[in-house]
């Protein structure tokens, strides 16, 4: 990756703000002013959303990926001296509002928000070509949906707008907005190709057509709208990637964080922290994938590895996978009585030798019951491997309604720890009229 001086830059440039709008200033640091009146300054400013989205264990795909991990029982903690971390692996009761990793992930998503919102408020108001304004217009909508998608994951209720004392939409609404958003990008993208003066400037990575409609696929499946989701799968390139891009001075968070050191989390066990009747059989080529010693037994302090996505500081992260495609068409599919459909898209996920991103499971095709309820298990059992780590899991669990927690009985904890998360200490201390209670576990 060639941009880190610009991500570097953006470290001091980016605006600090919660969902009250409280602003800091850095004497040091480029006003609001001197980085939205041109075009290079919005450049640089989408490249800093997607460092504050991706780098350090302050970032979101750290703080999403750990949270969900261990709720879903995808990771244990090593060191019980790493607090936050060890709450939300116990679960219940026991995760509190000032719990960090909660803190990142609530305020870092509503930071990429409010930042996206600012490139997309200024962009229309600056001198330049089309392409480029094209160009820093989808880039900051795809931010905002990522923030606005990962925030819905996570709790019940988030502000949409930024401001004093911004109103709460319920998750459902803010999926949509999120929707609606790449709805949009699409449309500019369609009208107006991106010109090579952005592609040469931004950071690499990111397929912009195509992970626009995955995340259309993504967010319409969790918020019901299998038609919708369905219908943006068939416009993917599965044979293309998207990820997020690293180097040895903007590192891979999971790998600089955790899978570098062993000291924090690490895999639970060799069958993904599944159930008995879900657990991945031996001959699974993806467990070799995930797992650096497949075969290993979590106890006695049996080191199970790394995703493949976590390897190195400079291994780059999947925006998405060709298999949650195929698996959201097949779930689609189920949902709305398409069995025949659903058994397709399932099969190729169970038979595929790779992918993309050298991801295959080489198993027979699916030879369970022909009913709805059966698909959509093994559709979750599948996702459940394909998509390990990937911060998806705690979404999945509540959708495929999975065993949950019942609280004030952590014993019936089975295959999460909780099921919607506690609203930060920040933003109840910033915006306690709006704030809503939270839930009980």
């Amino acid at each position: 990756m060639k941009k880190t001086i610009l991500y570097t830059i953006l470290a001091g440039m980016m605006l600090t703000a919660t969902s009250c709008d409280r602003e800091y200033l850095n004497p040091s640091a480029a006003s609001e002013t001197q980085v939205t009146t041109d075009l290079n300054g919005l450049i640089t400013l989408c490249n800093g959303i997607q460092y504050r989205y991706t780098s350090s264990r302050a970032g979101i795909i750290y703080n999403a990926i750990t949270a969900s991990g261990l709720t879903t029982r995808e990771l244990t903690v090593l060191n019980a001296g790493n607090g936050d971390e060890e709450q939300l692996r116990i679960g219940g009761a026991n995760v509190t509002s000032n719990n960090g990793i909660l803190r990142n992930l609530w305020s870092q998503n509503q930071l990429v928000k409010a930042n996206a919102d600012l490139i997309l408020k200024s962009v229309g108001n600056v001198a330049g070509d089309a392409g480029t304004k094209s160009g820093i217009t989808v880039y900051a909508s795809i931010f905002r949906a990522l923030a606005l998608g990962t925030q819905a994951q996570f709790w019940q209720q988030l502000p949409v707008e930024t401001g004093d004392n911004a109103k709460f939409v319920t998750r459902d609404e803010a999926l949509k907005e999120a929707i609606r958003t790449l709805e949009s990008a699409s449309t500019t993208l369609a009208a107006t190709p991106v010109s090579a003066t952005f592609t040469a400037r931004i950071v690499p990575g990111i397929d912009l057509a195509n992970t626009i409609q995955a995340l259309i696929s993504r967010f319409s499946i969790m918020v019901g709208d299998n038609a919708k989701a369905l219908a943006a799968t068939n416009k993917i390139d599965l044979t293309k990637k998207s990820s997020f891009n690293f180097d040895d001075a903007v590192q891979n968070p999971m790998f600089f964080n955790t899978f570098g050191n062993r000291n924090v989390t690490e895999p639970l066990n060799a069958t993904l922290g599944l159930p008995e009747a879900l657990r991945p059989v031996a001959i699974d080529k993806r467990l070799a994938f995930y797992l650096s010693n497949p075969s290993g037994v979590a106890a006695g302090g049996v080191n199970l590895g790394r995703a493949s996505f976590f390897t190195a500081n400079n291994a780059g992260i999947p925006v998405y996978l060709p298999g949650e495609i195929l698996l959201i068409k097949a779930e689609a599919s189920a949902r709305t009585n398409d069995l025949a459909g659903a058994t397709t898209a399932l099969n190729a996920v169970l038979t595929k030798t790779t992918d993309a991103w050298g991801i295959g499971a080489g198993l027979p095709a699916y030879s369970g019951a022909n009913t709805a309820d059966a698909i959509l298990t093994e559709i979750y059992r599948q996702r459940s491997i394909e998509l390990y780590l990937s911060g998806l899991r705690l979404e999945d669990s509540r959708r495929f309604n999975r065993l949950a927690p019942v609280a004030g009985n952590a014993t019936t904890q089975i295959e999460r720890t909780r099921t919607w998360y506690p609203y930060p200490l920040v933003e109840k201390d910033n915006n306690r009229a709006n704030t809503p209670a939270d839930p009980a576990i």
